[in-house]
């Protein structure tokens, strides 16, 4: 565990480099074991500073925008590209990094496959297999926008070498094999002309109990029947799981109708969305997540909800103390916004004992995304 005297100025993100070269490593023995391939996500985490580690391991990354292909670029030596519609100004950009783009319909796939470059052309296919609880996160939700129907593709068009299907989020091993049965039910018929499948991400693999026996076996099984394919996985969160932590003050402490609530120098809702998003409450160091904890957790924005909580900790809080909130790498830094001119929390490395403060940011940043 980190230790907390030693961050320099909070909020501060703070990437414990040991737990992440631990995660790499289980990705990287799955690769060497497995017919299968990782691709680091950027839309989960984008810290550049640990992206040489991170190409290391992976076989590449996946881009949804301009910004994603070129910060990858640099480091990674497959670009794949899948964005739910493509923006006319940077297409012609990002194909010429690519090296396998993917549509979201036949209608993109037609606008696009004659400026597409050398990359690898795919399509993105509904899996028919709902695995999440929340709407918002669920691809396979009825009427979704993103991904075809069986129904709507009975033939593969002309120069389309892969499929690419994304329906899990922080899913188990038993998901995947579910998902591939189902991608075997209802797209069957074109399994025998393609030449890779990526899976996308949700696959974590490096959560502890994560059923990786059950795994490989989903994997080699596949592979069995279908020796042809190439088969991809993009996951965001399992390459920075459980790897790094978000760390506040409390700056004051207030009172309501007997609800205490710990105001921190940070905000969920600029700095942490997923946690009203989802919704779900992050776990604290020296502190238990209970129905009827005694503190909030209070954000600094003046959104009235921008809270979380409620938790009983094992030492009364006091103002000037300073919380670990768990976690916090995967679809935070890169979700993160400057409401209210809230400035963004450090980043920063904490590597044999020691912390390092990679990035900070100031006026400059709130300035520049305004006019």
């Amino acid at each position: 565990m980190i230790d907390v005297t030693k961050i320099t100025h909070t909020p501060a993100f703070v990437l414990e480099y040991e737990l992440l070269k631990k995660n790499l490593s289980v990705i990287e023995q799955l690769q060497k074991e497995l017919p299968v391939s990782f691709l680091f996500a950027l839309k989960g985490f984008a810290m550049y500073a640990v992206f040489p580690e991170l190409a290391s391991v992976a076989t590449g990354a996946t881009a949804s925008s301009l910004n994603e292909a070129l910060l990858a670029s640099p480091y990674f030596n497959e670009i794949h590209a899948y964005a739910p519609v493509y923006q006319k100004n940077e297409f012609e950009t990002i194909a010429s990094m690519a090296t396998h783009i993917t549509f979201n319909s036949v209608s993109q796939l037609e606008t696009y496959r004659n400026r597409s470059g050398n990359a690898k052309l795919g399509l993105r296919i509904n899996a028919m297999y709902s695995t999440v609880s929340t709407a918002m996160y669920d691809p396979c939700s009825y009427g979704s926008r993103l991904g075809i129907l069986p129904k709507d593709l009975p033939l593969l068009p002309e120069g389309v070498s892969g499929l690419h299907s994304h329906n899990l989020c922080e899913s188990g091993a038993q998901e995947l094999a579910n998902t591939l049965a189902s991608i075997e039910t209802h797209w069957g018929h074109l399994l025998g002309k393609i030449e890779w499948l990526n899976l996308g991400g949700g696959h974590l693999v490096t959560r502890e109990g994560y059923d990786l026996d059950l795994f490989k076996k989903t994997i080699r099984d596949f592979h069995e029947r279908h020796p042809h394919i190439k088969l991809i996985l993009e996951p965001g969160a399992a390459f920075v799981w459980e790897t790094g932590y978000l760390v506040s003050e409390i700056l004051d402490i207030v009172e309501n109708g007997g609800i205490k609530t710990l105001m921190l120098d940070t905000s969920f809702a600029a700095h942490m969305p997923d946690c009203l998003e989802m919704p779900y409450s992050p776990n604290v160091v020296g502190a238990q997540l209970e129905e009827n904890g005694a503190y909030r957790l209070g954000g600094s924005s003046c959104l009235a909800g921008d809270w979380v909580g409620t938790y009983t900790f094992t030492k009364k809080p006091q103002i000037g103390d300073r919380l670990i909130l768990c976690d916090m790498m995967h679809y935070t830094m890169v979700k993160t916004t400057m409401f209210n001119g809230i400035a963004l929390p450090d980043i920063g490395i904490y590597h044999d004992g020691e912390y390092n403060v990679v990035k900070t940011f100031g006026f400059d940043e709130y300035q520049r995304r305004l006019s």
